[in-house]
């Protein structure tokens, strides 16, 4: 059983990890499992369990690369500007896979219509749930050396992945964890004053 010292190195083991290749330190079954752990045990506001999870392996990982890539192509034009960004989209590719989050509008609108009084609040706390998952799910990849970064092009790709990977209409996209064996570690972090961002009372 881990305790607090296990849990407060693990937070700050996990961190955003860009030289990615697809050489995963476990098998791809492992990763799997983490995930749906990580779905069944992550908690959610009302216990709505809105969040839904797509794994991208292998081509399909690499596929979703390709669509974002001709997708903001499409957009910006010009080769010169797009340059940095086509560099940035082939070190995603590099990786392993990609964890997709969603969450169910169906199930948020149940909330809603459960709830009156909270019903403005139920998208709001529908993304905060999804962030629970992906922090979990994000350091448990950590937690076996798999690195990390999380990307947010949504809602440009949300159709063309729709209709990729047949998701339901309901799923809104919210973003795309690039994983795969850690290639350079991340540098140096700096921290804002935990005084400016912290008030203890009593």
């Amino acid at each position: 059983m881990s305790n607090l010292k296990d849990l407060q190195q693990l937070a700050e083991k996990r961190r955003s990890i860009y030289a990615l290749s697809d050489q995963l330190p476990v098998s791809n079954d492992e990763v799997v499992k983490l995930v749906e752990h990580a779905v069944l045990h992550t908690p959610s506001a009302f216990n709505s369990q809105s969040a839904r999870i797509v794994v991208l392996f292998g081509e399909d990982h690499k596929k979703l690369w390709d669509i974002t890539e001709e997708t903001l192509k499409a957009i910006v034009g010009d080769d010169e500007k797009f340059q940095g960004t086509k560099d940035k989209i082939a070190g995603f590719r590099a990786g392993a896979g990609t964890v997709l989050f969603f969450e169910d509008k169906g199930v948020v609108r149940n909330m809603q219509e459960a709830a009156p009084l909270y019903a403005d609040k139920f998208p709001i706390w529908a993304h905060q749930t999804s962030a629970m998952h992906q922090y979990v799910i994000w350091t448990a990849l950590a937690s076996i050396n798999i690195g990390a970064n999380l990307q947010h092009y949504n809602p440009v790709i949300d159709q063309k992945v729709t209709e990729a990977w047949n998701i339901a209409d309901d799923w809104e996209l919210n973003a795309q964890m690039v994983f795969g064996a850690i290639e350079q570690p991340a540098g140096n972090k700096e921290f804002q004053p935990v005084e400016d961002r912290m008030k203890v009372f009593g």
